[in-house]
């Protein structure tokens, strides 16, 4: 989602973007906290950011080739997707 002003960067808000809807958080300057307008998210910009923190692990290897499952109780391993390569 494009940003409507230049100057400090927009917050998603957390609730939403871990259902796939991006949506922008609102400040409101009496209450010192973000808002949602889509869900009932509020919070001070460290829960945003700490929120967003959890989220990165869903998009974390959005970037790397899957090379081997690994066994039951064995991670998968990665490594990063380079172009032209199967």
């Amino acid at each position: 989602m494009a940003q409507g002003k230049k100057g400090k960067l927009n917050f998603r808000c957390p609730q939403c973007f871990m259902r796939d809807i991006d949506i922008d958080l609102f400040y409101d300057d009496k209450k010192k906290e973000y808002y949602c307008l889509r869900c009932c998210f509020h919070g001070d910009e460290k829960k945003v950011l700490a929120w967003n923190e959890t989220i990165k692990e869903k998009y974390g290897h959005i970037l790397d080739r899957l090379t081997d499952l690994g066994a039951d109780n064995e991670p998968a391993t990665y490594h990063p997707y380079s172009k032209g390569e199967l």
